[in-house]
This record gives structure tokens, sequence and C-alpha cells, in this order.
């Protein structure tokens, strides 16, 4: 019960990250369409063909991410988060058989303690009687114990052991779902690196054109230091 305990935490601590992963993918996604959206409008395109047409290409490429991500987002939705969803609503039920089976067994104790009371006790007629009804009350309530403690101690290996065959084609799932995504990805950035890119410049000699720039527009009278 203990181990079941734990693997009830786990999974309702893996549904809640992988919602926080998934909300924090479409959120990126959606961030970056935005970022190139923004771009396309700012009148610098409409001045510079050069700069429209990167900024073009890189728009596209952001919508083609989009459109894959929300993809890749609806099947870790389907395949992933759902079973581990319905998987937690097992426990409930579950954690109410074990406290059942706690109940019946404080009534048990309390009965056989009342049988061995009048056990103890010197055999009269009377205490024969209250014997005799104790043991009539008790058997029962035995009975009882013994079956949800036999289904318990059946039953939540299983369920435990279960665990593995259930999950499985979930994660598998979600590692195809990350590999056709990420295929997709270098597919469409490598088409825009193709567009975009700068033959013979490294992101060294970018970095220092960009330094040598911004020296340029610090030299302007109208940004020095006073």
């Amino acid at each position: 019960y203990g181990k079941l305990q734990q693997l009830e935490d786990q999974t309702k601590k893996l549904q809640k990250d992988m919602k926080k992963s998934t909300d924090a993918d479409v959120a990126m996604s959606k961030s970056a369409v935005k970022i190139s959206s923004d771009l396309l409008s700012n009148p610098l395109c409409e001045q510079d063909p050069n700069f429209l047409a990167m900024v073009t290409a890189l728009d596209t490429a952001m919508k083609r991410m989009d459109s894959f991500n929300q993809e890749k987002v609806n099947q870790i939705q389907k395949t992933v988060i759902e079973p581990l969803k319905k998987f937690s609503s097992v426990f409930p039920s579950l954690n109410m058989a074990v406290k059942r089976r706690e109940q019946t067994l404080q009534d048990y104790k309390r009965l056989q303690s009342k049988v061995e009371k009048y056990e103890e006790k010197e055999k009269t007629g009377p205490i024969l009687a209250k014997l005799h009804q104790a043991r009539e009350e008790l058997r029962p309530v035995k009975e009882d114990f013994e079956a949800k403690n036999k289904q318990l101690l059946e039953e939540m290996p299983k369920f435990y052991s279960s665990r593995i065959d259930y999950f499985e084609p979930s994660f598998e799932s979600l590692i195809r779902a990350q590999v056709v995504y990420y295929t997709e990805m270098h597919k469409i950035f490598s088409d825009l690196t193709e567009q975009i890119d700068e033959p013979g410049l490294t992101d060294e000699q970018r970095e220092k054109e960009n330094e040598a720039k911004l020296s340029e527009l610090r030299a302007l009278s109208i940004v020095a230091d006073d």
C-alpha cells in the first residue's frame, strides 16, 4: 500500500509536470509567431527588400513550427496526459477500499476482545450466554474482514505491477511525438538557414559587425554621455 501511495503521488506529479511542459511549449511557439509577425509589420521591412524577404521567411518558418508544435501538444495531451489523469482517478476508490478494510479491522478487534474477555471469566450460565452472543456478533465481522483483506492482498499487487504495461505505450508515444517534432524542426530551420544565411560569416564575425555598428551609433552626439 505504501508503494501504491508513492505511485499515486508520482502519477499526479508527472501529470502536473506534463501539463506545465505542454503549456510552456504552446507559449513559446505562440511568442515566436508573434515576434515574427511584429517584425513583419515593422516599417523597416517596407524600406529594405532584403530585410523584408528575411523576415517573411522567418514568419513562414515560425508558423510552420507553431503548426507542428500544436500537433505534438495535441498528441501528448491525448496519449500521455489523459491516460495519466485516468490512472489517477482509480486511486480514490482504492484508498476507500483500504479505509473500509481498516474500519472492519477495528470492529473485528473490538468484538474479538469482547469474546476474549468473556472466555477469561468463570463459565456461568449468563457468561456462557454472553460469550455465545459475542461469538455470533464476531463471526460475520470476521468473515467480512477476511474477505476484504484477501481481496486487497490479491488485487493491490496486480494493480501495482500493471503500471508498466499501462504507461509504456504513453511514453513510447511521447518519444515518437518529440522525434517527429524535432525532425520537422530540423527541416524547417535548415530551409530557413538556406534562405537567410550569409555564407562565410561565423557567429563571432556577426557579433563583431554588430559591435562595430553599435559603436558607430554610440558615437552619435544625440546618444553621447553629457
